[in-house]
C-alpha cells in the first residue's frame, strides 16, 4: 500500500507550465530557509570540547553535509567510535550551546528574500515548517525572524515525535486537510522523504545537498512567487 494511502492524500503529478495549484507549502529550514553552519559549528565545537571530544572541530561544510538528517544520525556520524551515552551528552550539549548561539548572534543568516516571499506566500496558502532538527528549533526559528502562527500554520520536527520527515508530513496533512502539497527542500534525504509522501517536491538548489531530480527547481526562494 502507498504510503500516504491512510491519510486520504492523493499522489499527483504536477504539470510544470504556469501557477501551480496546491492547497499548502510545507518547508525545510537549514540549507532551505536559512544557513546557521557558521554559527552552529562554533557551538557544536564548544560542547565537543567539553564532553571529551576535544579533538572534535566542527565546520561548517561539515554540517551543510548532515543537516536534514535527524540528531541520532549526526551523532553517529560524527562520533561512530562513541557509545550511545557519549553520544547523548554530546548531541544534549550542542543543543544548548546552538540554542544559546543562534539567539545572542544579531546577524540575518536567512537566504535572500525568504522572510518577504513567506509573508507573501502565506496569504496565498497555508505555510508549514517539517524539520528532522531538535525540539526547539523551529521556535527559535520563527522567534529570530519574527515570524507568527499568522505566517506558519502548522510546524513538526524529528525532536517532538520521535518520528522522520515523512510521517511528520503525512500527520501535518492529516491534521490540516491537505490533499495536494508541495515540500520545498534542498537535500537528497529530503526528496526520498516527500516521494515516500506522495507530494509534490520542490529542490531548493542553493541550499546543502542535490537532490537528484524535482518537480520543481529553484535558484532562489523568492521564485516560489511566480509559481503560486
Amino acid at each position: 500500500m502507498h504510503p500516504s494511502a491512510g491519510y486520504g492524500i492523493i499522489p499527483v503529478m504536477f504539470d510544470l507550465q504556469g501557477k501551480k495549484d496546491a492547497d499548502a507549502l510545507m518547508l525545510d529550514v537549514d540549507g532551505t530557509l536559512w544557513d546557521s553552519t557558521s554559527i552552529v559549528a562554533r557551538a557544536w565545537t564548544k560542547a565537543a570540547m567539553e564532553t571529551g571530544f576535544a579533538g572534535l572541530d566542527v565546520q561548517p561544510d561539515t554540517l551543510k553535509g548532515l543537516f536534514g538528517k535527524t540528531m541520532d544520525e549526526i551523532a553517529c556520524a560524527l562520533v561512530p567510535e562513541a557509545s550511545l551515552a557519549q553520544r547523548d551528552a554530546l548531541m544534549k550539549k550542542c543543543v544548548i550551546y546552538e540554542q544559546q548561539a543562534l539567539e545572542e548572534d544579531e546577524c540575518d543568516i536567512c537566504y535572500p528574500g525568504v522572510l518577504d516571499t513567506i509573508r507573501s506566500l502565506s496569504k496565498r496558502l497555508p505555510l508549514a515548517i517539517i524539520s528532522n532538527c531538535q525540539s526547539g528549533y523551529i521556535e527559535l526559528f520563527m522567534k529570530k525572524t519574527h515570524l507568527t502562527g499568522a505566517e506558519i500554520r502548522d510546524k513538526e520536527c524529528f525532536g517532538d515525535t520521535g518520528h522522520g520527515k515523512t510521517d511528520n508530513i503525512l500527520a501535518v496533512m492529516k491534521r490540516n486537510g491537505f490533499k495536494t502539497a508541495f515540500y520545498v527542500g534542498d537535500t537528497e534525504g529530503d526528496r526520498i522523504a516527500v516521494r515516500a509522501a506522495g507530494i509534490g517536491f520542490i529542490a531548493a538548489d542553493y541550499g546543502f545537498g542535490e537532490p537528484l531530480e524535482a518537480d520543481i527547481r529553484l535558484d532562489r526562494f523568492d521564485r516560489l512567487l511566480e509559481i503560486f
